[in-house]
């Protein structure tokens, strides 16, 4: 695992497939994402490399449903006590009560989508609370929940306003350049999203795979959504 600095109170946790991000409030912290289900003490001992107590990770924010997101949440939670949340949509995927929604998948896709299955299966896990969207968390002066359907009908983006913060789990990528994110259930949905998520104009963009974006990103954002 990879520990990247994004701001002083940002920080992303880079897995073999996908990542997770750490924001701090003081000594309160937030996980949005868990990586898969062998990433717990990974994510733990990079808190505390950071200096920071894992018991204080006071909430995981899940933004869909991928056993690549979600599989550590379980074992975070339980290990330190945090509150699991997740959209009402995807919950009872995470659950293990429903079977993952199978992507429309584009030819060049089916191989990438072949590796990414090779992730450890993710054990069934709680979701504390559920969101709908426009829900504020208590964390980043005020985290804004955005229902971002499309990739799966469950996916949310959390928005920080005071921050200029975006982090759009897979509804957006970073790999090379800033797309539209791969595997969606509903391309066309997924597409209307970026440009929701472009539209919110933010300064740093967090993404569940690639790079964070954090040098003009409202324009790159923009320029991506509408096809530039």
């Amino acid at each position: 695992m990879d520990l990247v600095e994004v701001l002083p109170q940002l920080h992303m946790f880079r897995f073999r497939i996908g990542q997770a991000y750490l924001w701090r409030d003081g000594a309160d912290l937030t996980l949005i994402d868990a990586g898969d289900s062998a990433s717990a003490a990974a994510i733990g001992d990079g808190v505390r490399a950071l200096g920071h107590d894992p018991a204080r990770i006071r909430r995981i924010v899940l933004t869909h449903g991928h056993r690549d997101h979600y599989g550590a949440a379980r074992e975070l939670a339980d290990r330190y006590g945090a509150e699991i949340l997740a959209h009402a949509l995807d919950a009872p995927v995470i659950r293990g009560e429903r079977p993952v929604p199978e992507p429309d998948l584009l030819d060049w896709e089916q191989p990438l989508y072949a590796h990414g299955l090779t992730c450890p299966e993710a054990p069934p896990t709680r979701v504390d609370r559920e969101v709908t969207g426009g829900e504020v968390l208590p964390f980043g002066d005020g985290a804004r929940v955005v229902h971002a359907p499309g990739h799966t009908p469950g996916s949310v983006a959390l928005h920080l306003p005071r921050h200029g913060v975006l982090f759009t789990g897979d509804s957006v990528a970073s790999v090379e350049r800033v797309m539209l994110g791969v595997f969606n259930v509903d391309r066309a949905e997924a597409a209307a999203t970026f440009r929701r998520l472009a539209a919110l104009a933010p300064r740093t963009v967090c993404f569940g795979h690639g790079d964070p974006l954090t040098e003009d990103a409202a324009a790159v954002m923009e320029a991506a959504a509408n096809g530039g």
